[in-house]
């Protein structure tokens, strides 16, 4: 079974800010399932568990019509604050040597803390073999120009490849990040620049508000690069970004990064599905570029690197049968917390990141 300090260690930062104590006894809890179940505890996976060939590399797919390509599973960023500054820069050189060069990062991370270690580890070549993703809390032109500049100079990067708007979760985010001095004309006007090359959004709340961003995009002229969204054995059932925003996004040729295949463990929790299954389904999912996901130590990662070279699509059996034993744990969302609560609402923290840059 796959260890889970990837996902767990999210579930941590978001439901302890949220709910306490309550919420930590709650990842306790799916730490203590896996741990019966055979699996590893989190961070704290052996490093020749998963053992990767030499040479092997992770494979490739198209990031939409960018004409990019992104490996097919991407390094998370907020782990990167979890570990020694030192093991970070090692997890990054490591993902990028075996060709996972998609680096996922936000503006928020850890205080800033996630981008100013990934800006140390692309230093000496290592940017070369990169594309760079960061994500940006603003609203108005003014907060996501300041945000914007900020990230650069943590990442230590004359151009990111990639700038998200992030958590767009609220019904009139659309509206707010397209009006006259959103955060739309700051990240065009950053484009012609040369400060970015794409520009994508992200949120977790609802299929219809990222399917209300694509239509309000459309109405102004705009087409998004990217997409993130859930993309889990649960979401398949309940409020389902797979199966009503990626075709949509498939249809306008935005490419879709899936995140969150695990639910920060809360899968694991319901005994609905192991790891192993959770991540397989999600980078299964037809059209997606890459499945994001979180490597807080060197075993970890390996993990990762491990299903990715060696990864086989899902055959449909198996597909349809891991979801017909999904089903009833995807009622409600009852363990897709992030659609039901505001756990994971990392801009509910702190709402003056909106409107404003912190310095």
């Amino acid at each position: 079974m796959l260890a889970t300090a990837i996902e767990v260690a999210m579930g941590t930062r978001r439901q302890f800010l949220a709910a306490g104590a309550g919420a930590l006894l709650a990842v306790r809890a799916a730490t203590k399932k896996e741990k019966q179940a055979g699996g590893a505890p989190p961070g704290n996976v052996p490093k020749g568990r998963f053992p990767v060939p030499d040479g092997a590399q992770v494979p490739s797919r198209p990031l939409g019509r960018t004409g990019v390509r992104v490996s097919t599973v991407g390094l998370g960023g907020y782990h990167l604050g979890i570990p020694s500054e030192a093991e970070a820069v090692r997890i990054i050189h490591s993902a990028l040597d075996r060709g996972m060069n998609f680096l996922d990062n936000c503006w928020d991370y850890n205080g800033g803390e996630s981008e100013r270690r990934m800006g140390k580890a692309l230093a000496g070549g290592y940017r070369e073999k990169a594309f760079v993703m960061t994500k940006l809390d603003g609203r108005t032109a003014k907060s996501t120009s300041d945000q914007l500049g900020q990230s650069l100079q943590r990442l230590r990067v004359e151009t990111i490849d990639l700038v998200q708007i992030h958590e767009v979760i609220r019904p009139d985010d659309p509206e707010r990040v397209f009006a006259p001095g959103g955060s739309i004309e700051a990240l065009v006007a950053a484009r012609k620049a040369g400060k970015l090359r794409f520009i994508g959004f992200t949120g977790h709340k609802d299929p219809d508000i990222h399917k209300h961003m694509l239509e309000v995009a459309r109405q102004h002229g705009f087409r998004f690069d990217t997409v993130q969204m859930p993309l889990n054995v649960l979401d398949a059932h309940y409020r389902s970004f797979e199966r009503e925003v990626l075709p949509v996004a498939q249809q306008d040729g935005v490419a879709v990064l899936g995140m969150k295949p695990i639910c920060a463990g809360l899968i694991l929790q319901s005994g609905a599905a192991t790891a192993e299954e959770c991540l397989r389904y999600a980078m299964s999912v037809p059209g997606i570029a890459t499945t994001i996901t979180g490597c807080d130590s060197e075993g970890v990662l390996k993990q990762a690197l491990f299903l990715a070279i060696g990864f086989k699509p899902m055959a449909d059996d198996e597909r349809k049968a891991l979801l017909a034993r999904t089903a009833a744990a995807s009622q409600g969302g009852q363990w897709e917390k992030f659609k039901t609560t505001q756990m994971f609402d990392g801009t509910e923290q702190n709402k003056r990141w909106l409107t404003s840059a912190q310095l």
